[in-house]
């Protein structure tokens, strides 16, 4: 057995004013009533809201107040994600310091919650680092999960678990626990679902096995949750199936074959009638749709959504 324990911690976010001071005080909280805990993660978004106003560029104060926070208490600190600023781009960006204090990764969010999450650009790198003797780790946010291709990505590069800062408000958080569970077993793989409050999300983070079982489901005030992880059960899932019975990631990497959907370049004409990516309207005909669609400037990868955000 090789017990690793990540504590999820889900709390009030403002979007008025920072919440780092807060985080702190998390911090101090979860280490003293919880000193095993080896890795610390909070929501998406945690520390400044939802405001594109608070972006801002890498490195920055917030960066280096985590990173005292984790060598101070010697853990690994995923704390969420910030708005972070380069040139005239705007990326959702967590960040992973480990035990000395020192940045390990960035990871920009690649699917931003479009047509909602106006002006973010979409990362284009996958995420995965290793904790020493203890096993390697991706990280995905939020809406990324919705894409399958993102997590089993993530695993098919090793990640026996997934660190997920997400920032859900809306009424599909039910949704999303389905998708969390669903990602954890045909992944087999743990994941860690762990949403904000107030302007920050409406609570009910998740975190499951990797056989898709949920361990623990918060409810929607303030919570420290410290869960305890068997990395063998990882290994044994993806040698033996889940539950000893379907061997996903094996079957996958048996029949990977040449899927056509993901062909560069390729365009699929039904997909391209699905109409514009923009927000649903009272317009209930196709063809006002498609006329729009003409008429919109619409956001790619390369440039990001076109608009000046939320201020």
């Amino acid at each position: 057995m090789k017990p690793f324990t990540i504590a999820g911690i889900q709390m009030r976010v403002s979007a008025t004013h920072s919440n780092l001071p807060m985080m702190k005080i998390k911090l101090d909280i979860c280490m003293n009533l919880y000193p095993s805990v080896h890795m610390v993660m909070f929501s998406e978004l945690c520390a400044y809201g939802p405001l594109t106003h608070y972006a801002t560029e890498f490195p920055c104060e917030f960066e280096s107040e985590m990173q005292k926070m984790a060598k101070k208490y010697g853990i690994w600190i995923l704390p969420g994600s910030i708005f972070e600023k380069e040139g005239d781009r705007i990326y959702n960006t967590a960040t992973v310091i480990n035990p000395q204090g020192e940045i390990v990764t960035r990871y920009r969010k690649m699917f931003p919650f479009y047509p909602f999450e106006v002006g973010i650009t979409p990362g284009d790198s996958f995420c995965t680092f290793d904790v020493p003797d203890v096993g390697k780790f991706g990280v995905s946010i939020c809406y990324d999960m919705w894409f399958p291709e993102t997590i089993r990505t993530l695993a098919v590069m090793g990640a026996e678990v997934i660190l997920h800062p997400t920032m859900t408000g809306t009424m599909d958080r039910e949704i999303e626990h389905s998708i969390a569970q669903t990602n954890a077993a045909v992944n087999q793989c743990f994941f860690f679902d762990i949403n904000g409050l107030d302007t920050g999300g409406i609570g009910r983070s998740t975190i499951c096995g990797p056989d898709g079982r949920i361990m623990y489901q918060a409810g929607a005030t303030e919570e420290i949750m410290p869960v305890e992880i068997d990395m063998e059960r990882v290994k044994r899932s993806r040698e033996l199936g889940v539950m000893r019975l379907g061997q996903p990631l094996k079957s996958f990497r048996d029949h990977l074959g040449d899927f056509s959907i993901y062909q560069k370049g390729e365009k699929h004409q039904y997909l391209e009638d699905l109409g514009p990516l923009i927000k649903p309207t009272k317009l209930d005909n196709l063809a006002q749709l498609k006329k729009m669609e003409s008429e919109i400037e619409l956001p790619t990868a390369a440039i990001g959504y076109k608009g000046d955000g939320l201020q």
